[in-house]
């Protein structure tokens, strides 16, 4: 079987890849994450998928990589990963009663191929009207600050929610496996 690396050291993404109970290795991806002048979330996801993935295959050659990116996006503008306690509450605070687009691309190359597998899935999380108790209490629970719009949809973040509209519920935790297992099974890797 040729070698699948992941080309994230995100943990929620390398617990996903790992449902799919194929052996992979984990390799950083050394990518400038910055948005280019007026990239738009969707681009700004698909191209750093796409740039992971290559700047990863360059160490692995022969192997298939996969480069995964996600941005929110607020009224059009991306929301990145908080950081701390200050930006994970003025961003829940934002996004109270409102929707949040959230973009997860990723890219499946591989240096010995043409041209890679990628895939882009759009989630809208639909927030309920949120008080600041509320986000705090949140925030004191779960402490989501390396989670793009400061939640963990797989955890108590859940409760913060009306709605998630989506094709792909894994796409929203990082790693879209419904498109990606297509395109594994596409580069020849036996999945049920």
């Amino acid at each position: 079987m040729t070698p699948l690396v992941l080309g994230s050291t995100s943990r929620y993404r390398r617990d996903l890849l790992q449902r799919l109970g194929l052996p992979f290795d984990v390799d950083r991806p050394e990518v400038d994450e910055s948005p280019l002048a007026g990239e738009s979330p969707a681009a700004l996801a698909t191209r750093l998928a796409e740039a992971k993935a290559r700047a990863v295959a360059e160490r692995h050659p022969g192997a298939w990589v996969i480069g995964s990116d996600q941005v929110a996006d607020l009224d059009g503008r991306p929301l990145g990963k908080p950081g701390g306690r200050d930006a994970a509450f003025a961003q829940l605070r934002a996004a109270s009663g409102r929707e949040v687009h959230f973009h997860t691309a990723f890219c499946l190359f591989s240096t010995a191929q043409a041209r890679p597998h990628a895939g882009l899935d759009l989630t809208t999380v639909h927030f309920r009207s949120l008080g600041d108790e509320e986000i705090a209490r949140y925030l004191d629970a779960e402490r989501p600050y390396d989670c793009a719009g400061s939640f963990k949809c797989e955890g108590l973040g859940i409760t913060l929610f009306e709605a998630i509209d989506n094709r792909d519920p894994t796409a929203l935790v990082g790693l879209p496996l419904i498109a990606l297992s297509r395109a594994l099974r596409a580069a020849g890797y036996a999945l049920p």
